[in-house]
């Protein structure tokens, strides 16, 4: 991830102009011509400018119209412990984001999720474990942060992944029963706004991790969406898609008409 103006997964100034994110349900698209990392968790996915042009963006990775665009009635937001680390900016900016939300009709619920501290326990090492196969041989030409990391997971036994493979099914069950009662989670992409050039960014890999790795775990789709720091994250159920991308258009169209009022 790299730095700039706009800050860490999205927007920069008051207007929140910035870069929105998807990320596609896993197995979406045609992969011909990409590389993978690490299977389990790899998606297809765009980086583009304004909101409302998800649901269109999005269907180039569908192999097929849906019939049926489910319309979202309520979302669940995350509780204070979890967000322990966020800067004073992006939990403002997380607020507003629950407030527009609301605003479309949705209704919005807290949950409280203690057991999401595992899923960067879990995720870290399969990644890893999956990126050292893939690359086997190949550990040299990587930079010295990511060939220790390869190292690691090649290190990593078939019993350790056999019992985080496991753990992995558990928490996406669990995931999976937490969509069915709130339809989309709403969480910051990021606990900083930016990252400053040339200050220790030792630990930052581990802060970003905490965040996003939950979803990457659930293997759900998820949109980023830019905020005047930071940046928010929406998530629904699996191949939920295109509700999901329906729903970021419309905070899009919301916002225009916000920013000319």
């Amino acid at each position: 991830m790299r730095e700039r103006d706009g800050g860490v997964g999205g927007g920069g100034d008051r207007n929140r102009h910035g870069r929105v994110g998807y990320r596609a349900s896993p197995g979406r698209g045609d992969w011909r011509g990409g590389a993978h990392l690490a299977p389990s968790f790899d998606t297809l996915g765009w980086i583009f400018r304004d909101l409302e042009e998800a649901p269109l963006l999005g269907s180039f990775f569908a192999e097929t119209e849906p019939v049926h665009i489910r319309v979202f009635g309520r979302f669940g937001t995350i509780g204070e412990e979890f967000l322990h680390d966020c800067e004073p900016e992006i939990l403002a900016n997380y607020r507003e984001t629950i407030a527009e939300m609301e605003s479309l009709g949705l209704r919005s619920a807290k949950v409280e999720v203690p057991w999401w501290s595992e899923a960067q326990e879990i995720f870290a090492p399969i990644q890893a474990w999956e990126a050292a196969g893939l690359h086997r041989g190949n550990f040299a030409a990587f930079e010295a942060a990511i060939r220790e990391r390869l190292e690691w997971g090649a290190g990593i036994t078939p019993t350790e992944i056999a019992d985080l493979r496991a753990r992995h099914a558990e928490f996406r069950a669990r995931m999976e029963m937490l969509f069915e009662e709130f339809e989309v989670m709403v969480l910051p992409a990021a606990p900083v706004a930016r990252l400053e050039a040339g200050a220790d960014h030792s630990n930052t890999r581990k802060r970003l991790l905490r965040y996003t790795a939950p979803f990457s775990l659930a293997g759900v789709p998820a949109v980023t969406i830019p905020c005047a720091a930071g940046g928010m994250q929406m998530a629904a159920a699996r191949e939920q898609d295109e509700g999901l991308l329906q729903l970021a258009a419309l905070l899009g169209a919301k916002r225009k008409a916000s920013d000319r009022d």
